[in-house]
């Protein structure tokens, strides 16, 4: 891929990102906890969008891979204030948030800010309000109390770290307490094998939103990362469906 641009903030946050030039609605790619713009989704969907002309925004949340910042400062309401930014300046017209794991989360809360101009959602193992059911009543009495959580993480010898401040920013922004008022169309793809994010987020995602255009596509055999050849292919199929 091509060096990432840099967008910097008023407040002087230097964010990486990468715009492929094309037709509107536009496609941004939010990525999920820890990851970034270089995965195989992210590329798999720049490169289709390359290919066919349409515009596609891909970026790197701050503390992120080539954005600057530390990730212990990161949180859903910083990200989501950050990927609007970058949308404001760099997209024109309508845009569908496709948004991975964390960045399913994302990508609702965004879409709600973002108003007539989201022109649809999809959702790849989408964790909405995972900071209330992803951790234990130990673990959260530490996040409460202001301690860091170092939970086991299946890709890598790392423990992946949840921070306080995340966690109480996450609590505060849960979505599937109420109705997601959100009415454009939503396609939401999860694997029956995910040992992440139970499938059943994203039935629950699905009857918490208002919009009478959603669609839950249930892979079987695929796991919470949905990389595989079949998985990309179907997230190609959605996109082109939707946008």
């Amino acid at each position: 891929m091509a060096e990432p641009c840099f967008h910097t903030l008023t407040d002087g946050r230097r964010l990486a990102y990468r715009l492929i030039p094309g037709s509107s609605p536009a496609l941004v790619f939010l990525p999920g906890y820890m990851s970034d713009m270089t995965g195989s989704k992210a590329t798999a969907l720049a490169d289709w969008a390359a290919a066919n002309g349409r515009c596609c925004l891909l970026l790197d949340y701050s503390g992120c891979g080539a954005s600057d910042g530390s990730f212990a400062d990161g949180s859903l309401s910083r990200w989501t204030e950050e990927v609007l930014a970058l949308v404001e300046a760099h997209v024109t017209g309508q845009v569908v948030l496709v948004g991975s794991s964390m960045g399913g989360w994302l990508m609702l809360l965004a879409g709600l800010a973002l108003g007539s101009r989201l022109a649809g959602l999809v959702g790849i193992a989408a964790a909405p309000d995972f900071t209330d059911w992803g951790y234990s009543a130990e673990e959260k009495a530490r996040l409460l109390a202001g301690e860091p959580v170092l939970q086991d993480n299946p890709y890598g010898p790392e423990p992946t770290p949840t921070h306080a401040a995340f966690w109480q920013n996450g609590q505060r922004n849960r979505m599937l307490k109420g109705r997601v008022t959100l009415a454009c169309p939503v396609r939401l793809l999860h694997g029956l094998e995910d040992a992440e994010v139970p499938f059943a987020t994203a039935l629950r995602l699905a009857s918490a939103l208002d919009s009478t255009d959603v669609q839950v596509t249930l892979a079987k055999g695929g796991d919470h990362r949905l990389s595989r050849p079949e998985d990309i292919a179907l997230l190609l199929r959605t996109a082109a469906s939707i946008a």
